[in-house]
């Protein structure tokens, strides 16, 4: 890529801190600025990583960023973008994308009258571990996928993370928060859905921060289901199961286990780029697969910890990025995120009203990302 695009930092949270560490890997960007509406905190990043500190509206306004990546909270995901739109700024986002189907598709029309390319989180998708579940399930060996579970389940927010109130209210719970990685890649696996229905419940009307902080032993009332079980059908014909849910102690479902007419496969965590990967034949005889050489698939975090990582987040704004300058569509480009979005808020609509919800949008299955395409991503 010949064009070194400038990269402002709308949002100076924890997320933050990991954009501005991993960028540097990356070919054709550099992040010039972060903003926040706390200058504390962007003052306290900025010196931290060397960039320069900024008000949200001299970030908009720096003629030197050329795409804003949006890490506020999400209640404000949807007016900080078309403000970046606005601005004339690409935009990447952090999940969830906006909040309703109503936001991103004003927000989509706002972006194509400018010509300015939009882009959303989760990238974990393309990390090592999904994308070789990707080439198994696209090589035929599994026959035709027909149906699956994935699970996402834990006993909540509160009790890891200091200040989790808006975890518990609309536009987030567990399918708007934690469900992107999970519904973004089962589009990546196996195509767009069709159709969806959920039943939903909470089992408190209000949870105990339990994590060290500022907020421990103080109540947080919730405001949105924090157990939702679902259906979603394909376009291609299968049929998932999806399970999310922030009250549950313990559990022993895989991740995402998808099923075919010649075997099964066990996909990892799609909260992370890696993970291990287990396939049956059609006997159900199990197979732990060797890890293909994928660049998102090497241990790049946590090396001196029990359980090292492989972290590459940034990688879907390279991908967007490169996408501009090869004429091609983004891998975590806005009609992928803007589905996504929609399945989830409908689960949360189909549960409130007991209905059966069709998807009035699609999208392609994003690009497979071979190690020779991830490679081309990273400085060399």
């Amino acid at each position: 890529m010949a064009k070194t695009y400038g990269v402002g930092i709308m949002g100076a949270g924890n997320i933050s801190s990991a954009y501005l560490r991993l960028a540097p890997l990356f070919k054709g960007l550099e992040i010039r600025a972060v903003a926040d509406i706390n200058p504390d905190a962007t003052k306290k990043r900025a010196d931290e990583f060397g960039v320069a500190a900024q008000s949200p509206d001299e970030l908009l306004n720096n003629s030197e960023v050329d795409v804003v990546v949006n890490l506020t909270i999400p209640a404000a995901h949807y007016k900080v973008a078309m403000d970046a739109i606005s601005a004339g700024k690409h935009l990447y986002s952090e999940k969830p994308f906006v909040l309703t189907l109503e936001e991103g598709l004003a927000l989509r029309k706002a972006a194509e009258e400018r010509n300015l390319a939009v882009g959303s989180a989760p990238d974990t998708f393309l990390g090592g571990a999904h994308q070789q579940a990707r080439d198994i399930i696209d090589s035929g060996k599994l026959g035709k996928i027909t149906s699956g579970t994935t699970h996402v389940m834990s006993r909540g927010m509160e009790h890891w993370h200091p200040n989790p109130e808006f975890f518990f209210q609309v536009g987030a719970g567990p399918i708007l928060d934690i469900g992107p990685y999970y519904v973004t890649n089962l589009i990546h696996l196996i195509g767009p859905v069709k159709r969806v229905t959920a039943f939903a419940n909470m089992a408190r009307t209000e949870r105990e921060v339990t994590a060290e902080g500022p907020y421990k032993g103080t109540s947080v009332k919730v405001g949105t289901p924090t157990t939702i079980h679902g259906v979603l059908e394909f376009a291609s014909g299968a049929v998932v199961t999806i399970g999310a849910s922030w009250d549950v102690s313990s559990h022993g479902h895989h991740n995402i286990e998808l099923y075919g007419t010649e075997g099964t496969i066990y996909v990892p965590d799609p909260n992370f780029f890696g993970g291990d990967l287990t396939i049956t034949d059609r006997a159900g005889e199990k197979t732990d697969v060797e890890a293909w050489d994928h660049p998102f698939g090497v241990l790049n975090q946590d090396l001196d910890k029990p359980s090292p990582r492989a972290n590459y987040r940034t990688a879907g704004l390279a991908d967007m990025l490169a996408a501009l300058e090869e004429g091609r569509p983004a891998r975590c480009g806005q009609d992928v995120a803007l589905h996504a979005v929609e399945v989830m808020t409908s689960l949360l609509k189909a549960a409130e009203s007991g209905s059966v919800l069709t998807m009035q949008t699609t999208c392609d299955r994003p690009l497979a990302l071979s190690p020779q395409d991830a490679q081309a991503l990273l400085k060399g």
